[in-house]
């Protein structure tokens, strides 16, 4: 490659504010097999990505490379621009001058002598760069969503909608998450039911979703476009299909005292059940750790009021296999645990709180249930120690977060919102009652979010304190809780009659689990990783996965659903051709040379070197090798890490381009 062209960006003054752009450019042109040489204030621009298609025209560059920021941001901007003039588009680099050098310096001669090496490395690579072809790959058009929140049903129901089929998992025996539970939401006070029921609905009867309930996803196989989901339809007991509805069942069954998980133990169910009146599907399950039939063989009464004859003792669960094209993961959160009796595996909990020891002291989800109209008091708030109306209410937020002590340094984002619906709540209920507020500071960011925390707190529906709680303790049937009023100067002590905890919001059980099986990254906290924080915000690192809700990271309804839309929308790019294509910047192996020790095989984290057979025309087997699912393969190359005969090799960064640019600086 002997006309290489070098456009060096300025970013503005990211870039031209700590390199000498100028400099970089001209001695760009000392480089062999340079060409032309350029620098631009915007390269990233039309014109500026003008001039390099005009450049590669009137100059005949058979190479390019542009000098500007990270390959992230706009790679696949200057590779569209190398392909409308008719260039290869894996014919160009880019040398990152911005996050690898003048954003990490402050000497201006050092950073510009850096900056010329990375461009001179570039260049050396470039020289060796193949005209490499996309990879086509076959899509089945259909979808699976992991979760039936707000976020999963709103994806369903737009793929759906396009013309698309779904295949909806949710392990609840219905469908609606952590919103269906809610009473009202922020900052418009309407109805939560209102707002996501006539979606279940919609969910449950849409002609192209499949509805999956009681059931979790086993594993995944293939690539993107071409995937096999296993899903473990656990055992109901009840067909479903034969099921009419009636309530005679649940409404004869003798076990009557179990906890509710949908009220969070605040509430009874029996051992058959649905979990609310509004549940998608309508239809029960029977709790197998709490009927009297399948424990011990005594009872069946709900057998023998079932006229459908859709009660089913002997059932079991039932691995199915669906194809997929696209996977969308909306598995949602739940709260800290902040029990000291029951903490979770990596956090000590709030054992100062009395969460667990006294019963009036709640989380923040058990008094969405208390204020709920279709919760166990019908929306009658009252102690949950003796049923009495509470008069003084505390509510602590920042119970887990923005805590290093506790293990989680984040703010859930939400809970200063949600503590100022409750403070409403409260007051519009308990006239007379008093609500207090514990808080570190006020985060209230979203549209009309600010004006609806200052209602609360400027319409004295509740005292707020800036400071930090210290100790609760019981005393004579009254929660004496110790606080503090930074702002004033002062302790604060409240005979206080309820207790709520806004506690942070942590991924959901099993989010970790679930995260290998889908071969995708989660950080530290356990939420799901996106591939890129603003240019790929739904997207993960594993082609044709994609996420959305508060399993990315702690998220409101509004935002949820609109990242929910967000990654439909990825799907029904995908799904509007016939083929998909892929960078062809994937490893390779040379099987002439492998030696079939198959170490890729065990260390590839994506599975896609695989085990292979080489045969001759007449059909025996002549040697075994390593192969690349081209489907598969992220170009991570970990397997030209481990391969010890050098098979392995990575189309775009192979060992001959590597070499050349380390030569390049001697």
């Amino acid at each position: 490659m002997s006309r290489i062209g070098v456009f060096v960006c300025w970013c503005g003054e990211n870039i031209a504010r700590t390199v000498d752009v100028v400099q970089v450019a001209e001695a760009s042109l000392q480089f062999p097999g340079v060409k032309h040489a350029a620098h631009y204030k915007y390269m990233c621009s039309e014109p500026g990505q003008s001039l390099i298609r005009d450049k590669i025209l009137a100059d005949r560059l058979d190479g390019i490379v542009v000098a500007s920021c990270s390959p992230h941001m706009h790679l696949k901007t200057f590779r569209g621009a190398a392909q409308a003039a008719g260039l290869n588009p894996y014919l160009v680099e880019i040398a990152n001058i911005r996050e690898h050098c003048s954003w990490v310096h402050q000497d201006k001669a050092k950073a510009t002598a850096k900056a010329i090496d990375l461009v001179r490395m570039a260049v050396a690579k470039v020289r060796r760069n193949n005209a490499l072809q996309a990879i086509k790959v076959p899509v089945t058009k259909r979808a699976l969503i992991i979760g039936a929140g707000v976020a999963g049903i709103q994806a369903a129901l737009d793929i759906a909608d396009a013309g698309y089929e779904v295949v909806l998992v949710e392990r609840e025996p219905s469908v609606g998450g952590k919103m269906a539970g809610l009473s009202e939401t922020f900052p418009t006070m309407d109805c939560s039911q209102c707002i996501l029921t006539p979606r279940m609905v919609d969910v449950g009867q849409h002609p192209r979703i499949k509805l999956y309930t009681c059931a979790e996803v086993e594993s995944v196989d293939g690539y993107v476009g071409n995937f096999k989901a296993t899903i473990r339809q656990k055992a109901r007991f009840v067909d479903i299909k034969k099921c009419t509805g009636c309530g005679e069942c649940w409404n004869a069954c003798p076990q009557k005292k179990i906890a509710s998980e949908f009220d969070y133990g605040m509430g009874n169910r029996r051992a058959i059940y649905i979990p609310f009146p509004q549940a998608v599907p309508a239809r029960p399950a029977i709790d197998k750790q709490a009927c009297l039939k399948l424990k011990k063989g005594v009872c069946g009464i709900c057998a023998k009021k079932c006229a459908a004859g859709a009660i089913n003792y002997a059932d079991q669960d039932q691995l199915l296999e669906e194809p997929i094209g696209a996977i969308i993961v909306a598995t949602g959160y739940q709260l800290y645990q902040i029990s000291a009796q029951q903490p979770t595996a990596e956090l000590s909990g709030y054992g100062e709180y009395g969460y667990g020891q006294y019963k009036d002291v709640i989380d923040a989800l058990q008094f969405e249930r208390l204020v709920s109209a279709s919760g166990p008091t019908g929306g009658v708030i009252q102690r949950p120690s003796d049923g009495k109306e509470p008069k003084h209410v505390v509510f602590i937020s920042c119970v887990g977060s923005r805590d290093n002590a506790k293990g989680i340094s984040y703010c859930s984002k939400i809970c200063c919102m949600y503590t100022a619906k409750h403070t409403m709540l409260y007051k519009h209920k308990v006239h007379d009652g008093q609500a207090h507020v514990f808080y570190m500071d006020i985060r209230s960011g979203g549209k009309n979010y600010d004006e609806f925390v200052r209602r609360a707190i400027e319409q004295d529906h509740a005292r707020y304190y800036r400071g930090r709680v210290s100790k609760i303790t019981e005393e004579n049937g009254k929660l004496i809780v110790r606080g503090a009023d930074t702002l004033a100067g002062t302790p604060v002590t409240i005979e206080a009659d309820l207790v709520v905890l806004a506690s942070a919001m942590r991924p959901a059980t099993g989010s970790d689990d679930l995260a290998r099986k889908l071969r995708i990254g989660y950080d530290q906290n356990g939420f799901l990783s996106e591939s890129h924080p603003k240019l790929r915000p739904v997207e993960t690192n594993s082609a044709g996965i994609l996420i959305c809700g508060a399993c990315h990271a702690p998220k409101d309804i509004p935002e949820s659903v609109a990242q929910a839309s967000a990654a439909a929308g990825k799907v029904l790019v995908m799904f509007s051709h016939k083929e998909m294509q892929r960078d062809p910047e994937i490893a390779k192996i040379n099987e002439s040379t492998c030696s079939a020790c198959f170490a890729c095989v065990r260390t590839c984290p994506y599975q896609a070197a695989e085990k292979a057979d080489v045969r001759d025309r007449a059909g025996n087997l002549v040697k075994r090798t390593a192969r690349i699912n081209q489907g598969l393969c992220m170009g991570c190359g970990t397997c030209v890490a481990v391969c010890p005969s050098k098979s392995a090799d990575l189309e775009g960064f192979s060992d001959q381009q590597i070499y050349a640019m380390v030569e390049s600086l001697l």
